[in-house]
C-alpha cells in the first residue's frame, strides 16, 4: 500500500494487516491483495493499536492520554484514563490472552523534549490502570511470548530488547536484557513461532530478526525508515513493515506497507 501519511503499529488480525495512520487519524485494515478500508477515524491521534480477546479494537489516543475501545456497533468509548499516571506521550500497546493491556509511555515530549525515563502500565479488562515498570530508555514496541510468560520491550535509546517475566496477576518481574542491538535503535517488534523477535529500525532503514542473546538471523532492507512490523500466521508467512521518510513533507505522504517472505509465522501477541 502506498500513500500512507504516517503508518505505525501493524497488527495481524482476521487474516489482514491492521495499522494506524497517524497523519490521517485513521485505523486501516489492509488485505494481502492490496485492497483496504478505513475501520475507524480517531478525532485526535491514534498512536498504536491492539485487540482484546473478543476482537474489539483498542487504540492508544496519545494526545488525550487515554485508551479507546471500539464497540461492535463501531462507536468509540473510553477504555481507560492514562493521564493520572503520566501526561507525557503514550506509545505502544500489547494485549494478553486474558485481556490485560500493557501500555507504555516514553516519559518525555518527543521530538524536542529533554530525555526522561519511560514506564509500562497494566490496564485490566475493566479499565483499571496500575504502573508495573519504569526506568526505560524510550520504550517502544512490545510483544508477549506464545506461552504468555514473557514480555519483551524495545528500549530504543538503550539499543536493546528488554524482557520481563509475567506473573499470574499480570505483574512484571525479573527484568533482564533479552538482546543487545548495538548499532540499532529498535522500534516496533513482533515475535515468531521459532522464538525469534523481529524489530524495525528507523535510522538504519531495515528490520532485523534476532534470537534471545542477540544473534542476528535475518535482515530486510527498506528505502525509508522502518517503524514497525508484524507477521502473518499460518502457511506462507510474511513480514509486513510500515515505513516512511522521517521528517518528509506532509503534503507528499511517503508512508507505505511492504511485505517480505518470512522464515516463520507470527506467534504470541500481538
Amino acid at each position: 500500500m502506498e500513500g500512507v501519511v504516517f503508518g505505525e503499529s501493524p497488527r495481524w488480525h482476521d487474516g489482514r494487516v491492521w495499522f494506524s495512520d497517524w497523519g490521517a487519524n485513521q485505523v486501516i485494515a489492509l488485505d494481502t491483495d492490496g485492497t483496504h478500508r478505513v475501520v475507524v477515524t480517531v478525532p485526535s491521534f491514534p498512536m498504536c493499536i491492539d485487540f482484546l480477546p473478543d476482537g474489539r479494537l483498542l487504540v492508544v489516543d496519545s494526545a488525550q492520554r487515554r485508551l479507546l475501545r471500539r464497540e461492535p456497533d463501531g462507536s468509540l468509548v473510553q477504555h481507560a484514563d492514562l493521564s493520572g499516571v503520566s501526561e507525557k506521550p503514550w506509545n505502544d500497546i500489547v494485549v494478553d490472552d486474558r485481556g490485560n493491556a500493557y501500555v507504555n509511555t516514553i516519559g518525555f515530549d518527543f521530538p524536542g523534549g529533554e530525555f526522561a525515563p519511560g514506564l509500562i502500565v497494566l490496564v485490566t479488562p475493566e479499565g483499571h490502570v496500575r504502573q508495573l515498570a519504569g526506568d526505560l530508555a524510550f520504550p517502544n514496541g512490545m510483544a508477549i511470548s506464545p506461552d504468555g510468560t514473557t514480555l519483551v520491550v524495545a528500549e530504543s535509546y538503550a539499543n536493546r530488547l528488554t524482557a520481563y517475566d509475567i506473573g499470574s496477576d499480570g505483574a512484571l518481574g525479573d527484568r533482564r536484557v533479552w538482546a543487545e542491538t548495538p548499532d540499532d535503535h529498535p522500534d516496533g517488534i513482533c515475535m515468531d513461532a521459532e522464538g525469534a523477535v523481529w524489530y524495525a529500525d528507523v535510522g538504519n532503514q531495515h528490520c532485523a530478526r534476532v534470537r534471545e542473546g542477540g544473534e542476528v538471523l535475518d535482515t530486510v532492507d527498506l528505502d525509508r525508515g522502518a517503524f514497525a512490523c508484524t507477521l502473518s500466521r499460518g502457511d506462507d508467512p510474511h513480514l509486513f513493515v510500515v515505513g516512511q521518510t522521517w521528517g518528509g513533507p506532509e503534503s507528499q505522504p511517503s508512508g507505505q506497507v511492504v511485505a517480505f517472505p518470512a522464515p516463520a509465522p507470527g506467534a504470541g501477541r500481538p
